[in-house]
């Protein structure tokens, strides 16, 4: 990023191979959108070159970018409404060494979770989504959202909480 910062703008491209899968995920798990995930993801790497001057060397690279991604959902949200419709593109698919018992098992559950995580509130989703979908430290999280690590943990346990008691009413399991 340094070099991009530098002026060597065609090295973009290395950037966006690296980081546009990572990117959409985070996206596709906010919006449930296919379509728009990807407008994001283009926004987000456009926005990266117009605003590469702004990026410090002291502070992670990822956690600078996720904060470009979540300027941009919001900007887009505001512009228009959130889309409320699944894609199933984003079920787990498991090996066809298991039954087919399993396997419609293991699609039912990732199903679920899905509807689960999409019916959170934005900000749990999104404090869900960084941390255990985008793999991002605290540290990183709090820079981006604009709190402490210890917030951001705080936030994480309740939106896993919340998770789980959404799951548990959508599978029509006895919470225990």
């Amino acid at each position: 990023m340094l070099r991009v910062r530098a002026g060597e703008t065609g090295l973009l491209a290395e950037l966006f191979e690296r980081h546009n899968r990572p990117v959409f995920g985070f996206f596709y798990r906010m919006t449930s959108s296919r379509e728009l995930s990807e407008d994001l993801v283009q926004d987000v790497f456009l926005r990266i070159l117009r605003y590469r001057d702004t990026y410090q060397p002291r502070t992670s690279f990822a956690a600078w970018m996720y904060g470009i991604a979540r300027n941009a959902m919001i900007d887009q949200m505001r512009k228009r409404r959130p889309e409320s419709s699944l894609d199933d593109a984003m079920a787990e698919v498991p090996t066809r060494d298991e039954p087919a018992d399993e396997r419609m098992r293991a699609r039912q559950e990732s199903e679920i979770l899905q509807r689960a995580l999409s019916s959170l509130p934005a900000d749990k989703r999104e404090v869900l989504i960084l941390a255990r979908y985008q793999d991002l430290r605290y540290e990183e999280i709090g820079r981006i959202l604009g709190c402490e690590p210890n917030a951001v943990k705080q936030r994480v346990f309740r939106a896993v909480k919340a998770l789980g008691d959404r799951y548990t009413e959508l599978s029509g399991r006895v919470a225990q």
